[in-house]
C-alpha cells in the first residue's frame, strides 16, 4: 500500500513482539536509507514509520487474513471512489 503495510508473521513463541517489532522497523529503515538517500533529507528529523503497530493473533482464521492482505489494495481503490468529492459545485451554472 502506498502509505502502509501489512504482513502475516510467524515469530517463535519465546520472542516479544515488541523486540520483534523494534528490530524489524531499525533494520528496514536502514537499509532504505542505504538504498535512498535522499529520504534521510526528505524526512529531516521525523522517522521512517510510525511510533505504533497493530498486532493480533491469527489462529484458525489465518485464510481469512491472508485474504485481507491481499485483497486491501483493490478494496482502498474501491472505498476511494465512493468517497470522492465533488469539486464542482452543482448550485453553479
Amino acid at each position: 500500500m502506498p502509505d502502509h503495510v501489512h504482513l502475516l508473521l510467524m515469530i517463535p513463541p519465546k520472542m516479544s513482539i515488541s523486540s520483534f517489532m523494534g528490530y524489524l522497523k531499525g533494520k528496514s529503515t536502514m537499509m532504505l536509507f542505504e538504498r535512498h538517500a535522499n529520504l534521510r533529507y526528505k524526512l529531516g528529523n521525523r522517522n521512517f514509520w510510525a511510533t505504533g503497530y497493530y498486532v493480533s493473533t491469527v489462529g484458525l482464521n489465518e485464510a481469512t487474513i491472508r485474504k485481507y492482505i491481499r485483497d486491501q489494495e483493490k478494496e482502498d481503490q474501491i472505498e476511494d471512489k465512493m468517497t470522492k468529492k465533488e469539486y464542482r459545485n452543482p448550485f453553479k451554472g
